[in-house]
């Protein structure tokens, strides 16, 4: 059986991302406090969460100028999240097969291959959620139909349609697209800790539906962190023992990706191994 997370190809996967930033150049683009003027509303749905980074509702004492009254909701936007490399494996046509034109791609369960191919990939089962959130011109609303196309590595850290055992599959891909509240979610499993990396899922950000399929109007590139909790305690069942050193040999603060700042990427756990985990995030582009 292949592999191809060698040193490397770790190193490929993350070619021109450097390992001495420090922590403090994030990139995230501080925004200041907006009018909540028909803003609370519009993100009332976007199940806004301080611990995805991207939104948190707070309140603001004091009457508006003018007028009676007592306290106002305001949206607090901590920034964009950040562009990423989308490694040697995204199936995107960028480097290699390009899935996102097959018949089949826009699904919500990505857990099984589509097409001709059949398999599936096992593993304890996992919803990613995310909001998608515009913020084009320093506005805050939901992005209603955008469309996300997302991939990661399987139980054993293998990316279908690369590993030469599992080549001909394509499961663990997929595009969803976003309802009127910015969300979407895929049912998948969850992924693997691969030697060099910490847990992670990669995604693009489309305008809408038509582009994602023909991978034009990409409007962000980045990956999802997952918290080290959950990533324990589905490491310690069967079929994932071998992320469990490779768990030992990184963290968020030195993962090549994550170590210049994740606080806008690591997603909110929730769920059990026996019940499965849900993985919660704000994508604000």
């Amino acid at each position: 059986m292949s592999h191809h997370h060698d040193a490397d190809e770790v190193h490929e996967h993350d070619l021109g991302l450097s390992h001495d930033l420090p922590t403090v150049l994030n990139r995230r683009r501080a925004l200041g406090l907006m009018s909540a003027t028909g803003l609370a509303a519009a993100l009332a749905a976007c199940g806004a969460s301080d611990s995805s980074g991207t939104t948190s509702t707070r309140t603001q004492g004091g009457p508006p100028s003018g007028g009676g009254g007592s306290e106002s909701t305001v949206e607090v936007a901590d920034g964009e999240i950040p562009e990423e490399t989308a490694g040697p494996y995204p199936g995107d046509g960028s480097n290699g097969v390009n899935v996102l034109t097959e018949s089949g791609i826009v699904r919500q369960d990505i857990t099984s291959s589509f097409g001709t191919a059949s398999g599936v990939a096992a593993g304890v089962a996992t919803t990613v959620a995310l909001t998608i959130i515009d913020m084009n011109g320093g506005e805050v609303s939901p992005l209603a139909g955008a469309a996300v196309y997302l991939w990661h590595c399987d139980q054993e850290g293998r990316y279908s349609l690369y590993d030469d055992a599992i080549k001909d599959e394509n499961y663990l891909r997929g595009v969803q697209v976003a309802d009127a509240d910015g969300k979407l979610s895929f049912t998948t499993i969850f992924p693997a800790a691969y030697s060099g990396r910490w847990p992670h899922i990669h995604f693009e950000v489309y305008q809408d539906e038509k582009s994602a399929t023909s991978g034009t109007n990409k409007l962000r590139t980045s990956q999802l962190a997952i918290p080290e909790d959950a990533c324990n305690a589905v490491f310690a069942t069967s079929g994932y023992e071998a992320s469990v050193q490779n768990m030992q040999q990184t963290s968020l603060d030195s993962d090549n990706v994550f170590s210049d700042g994740y606080s806008l990427q690591l997603a909110k756990a929730s769920g059990s191994v026996s019940k499965g985990y849900t993985l919660s995030l704000n994508v604000a582009v």
